[in-house]
């Protein structure tokens, strides 16, 4: 048994719960990995088990400590990083939900988020929050279990509710019900917070009709949010960080200077752009939001979302069926009679976000002759995602007067070496592929050791092993020629 402190980083996501050990310098040392049930009751719901999610999360825990054979007491400390907006109300004296979590994902509450547009009140949201009105955040699902759930409603009016994100009903749990908090990148993501005054906004509080007292305490990121109910696993230990999750991969990919950026490649794509200080309100329909608070300093974000990410190589293999693998695409793209040969795919499944923001635009394949090949169309595939990220990462330099110096990228598609290359020449970019896959839980996990003093930031700058890097190959005129093409693309679609 060696005398290193690790930290764990409880890594609470829409599918499954992970706990990841990290040394106190940010290397892995194990992780466990556990699903749970998805719950759809009816069209366009999803609910989880919030019970089961906390199960599966103290499972894993256990599960990741017993299989390394790391003592309770080499453990310095927890990270919590979780999905976003998925709420959880409870009762504070039974600590039993009143109703399933309701994820982020579900879209029950599209038509009252729809009359709030129409009364008008979008721009006033807009300058609180950062947020447009929609049912992907908090705000609108805690209303609907109280006006849905008897006796919810008479419940929360007298106090006996609470409120969470997945973050805060992890800690209060973990704390036996001692601590009811969360941190500004969750809070953020609510509908409820005002990330100028940082605090629960009472206007927006009162417009939603939802009582305060059912609101967690909003805790620095790299507070201490207590400590976990030593029967968990024979001794107490402290909770020393917590961000939602596309925040803690910013701050994992080390994104933690003005004007740095990360990708997120999954289903679809999470960018993130670090803007400082002090909020900037986009121009071009992307999020505001809080992405830490360390100590007195918060830090703000722009973010913007490619609905359709790596949902399109999975179409390329379940709905055309003309690869079995994911893996297939890179030989295909980089092969003899590969790259797209003037084709253009714009994966618009389901409409176009930022920055054209079109819910009825549907996808096409364009540029198609008789001598197109699926070699052809699996590169073109490819291209299109790295095209849909650049439009996202365009309208945040022009809504923040920046040119990005790198682009810094995570997820599962960053194995693949060519679309990383085409993603760094359409930029003219360089892209740095993390070092670590698990980037959220890193970042968590890195700042509970600096909070805790185990670490620093420079020192991770210094020790952390880089992934590897595509410089930008392509001239000015054939990414300004490729591009247009892009948009001559997304013209016709529109």
């Amino acid at each position: 048994m060696t005398s290193e402190k690790y930290i764990l980083a409880l890594d609470q996501g829409t599918t499954s719960s992970r706990t990841i050990i990290f040394s106190q310098k940010g290397r892995v040392i194990g992780k466990s990995q556990k699903e749970f049930t998805q719950l759809f009751p009816k069209k366009g719901w999803v609910e989880h088990d919030a019970n089961e999610i906390y199960d599966t999360q103290i499972h894993v825990l256990k599960s990741v400590l017993k299989s390394h054979e790391i003592g309770v007491q080499q453990i310095a400390g927890i990270g919590i990083t979780n999905q976003r907006e998925t709420t959880v109300v409870w009762d504070k004296n039974t600590g039993i939900p009143v109703y399933n979590a309701i994820v982020w994902q579900d879209k029950r509450t599209a038509d009252y988020c729809a009359s709030l547009k129409k009364q008008g009140h979008e721009d006033m949201i807009r300058k609180k929050t950062g947020l447009p009105i929609d049912s992907y955040f908090s705000a609108t699902k805690i209303r609907w279990i109280l006006n849905n759930v008897p006796p919810a409603r008479a419940l929360a009016e007298k106090g006996a509710l609470l409120f969470g994100t997945i973050d805060t009903w992890l800690i209060w749990k973990l704390t036996g019900g001692k601590v009811h908090a969360t941190d500004p990148s969750n809070a953020s993501r609510t509908l409820l917070y005002n990330i100028n005054d940082l605090e629960w906004d009472k206007e927006l509080l009162n417009l939603f009709d939802i009582p305060i007292q059912m609101m967690p305490e909003v805790k620095a990121s790299d507070a201490t949010f207590g400590k976990t109910d030593a029967q968990i696993v024979g001794a107490s230990i402290s909770i020393n960080a917590v961000l939602g999750d596309q925040q803690a991969a910013l701050f994992g990919q080390q994104c933690w200077q003005e004007g740095k950026a990360k990708n997120t490649y999954g289903t679809g794509c999470f960018l993130l752009l670090n803007t400082g200080t002090k909020p900037t309100f986009s121009t071009k329909g992307l999020i505001t939001t809080i992405a830490w608070q360390s100590g007195q300093k918060t830090v703000y974000a722009l973010e913007g979302s490619v609905f359709i990410g790596g949902a399109a190589i999975q179409w390329l293999r379940d709905g055309l069926q003309i690869i079995k693998d994911a893996s297939e695409t890179q030989e295909l793209a980089q092969g003899e009679g590969g790259g797209s040969n003037g084709i253009y795919f714009v994966p618009t499944f389901a409409g176009m976000g930022a920055p054209y923001w079109n819910m009825d635009a549907r996808g096409a394949i364009m540029g198609i002759t008789r001598d197109t090949t699926k070699a052809h169309i699996v590169s073109a595939t490819l291209e299109g995602i790295a095209y849909q990220s650049m439009d996202v990462l365009k309208a945040m330099e022009a809504d923040c007067n920046l040119s990005l110096k790198s682009l810094k990228v995570d997820g599962g598609a960053t194995a693949n070496a060519y679309l990383m290359q085409f993603q760094a020449d359409i930029l003219n970019t360089p892209v740095e592929v993390a070092y670590i896959k698990e980037s959220t839980a890193l970042g968590v996990a890195i700042m509970a050791s600096i909070s805790l003093g185990l670490t620093t930031r420079a020192e991770l700058s210094l020790s952390t092993n880089k992934g590897e890097k595509y410089l930008p190959k392509m001239t000015q005129e054939r990414i300004d020629k490729c591009y247009d093409g892009w948009k001559e693309a997304i013209k016709r679609i529109s």
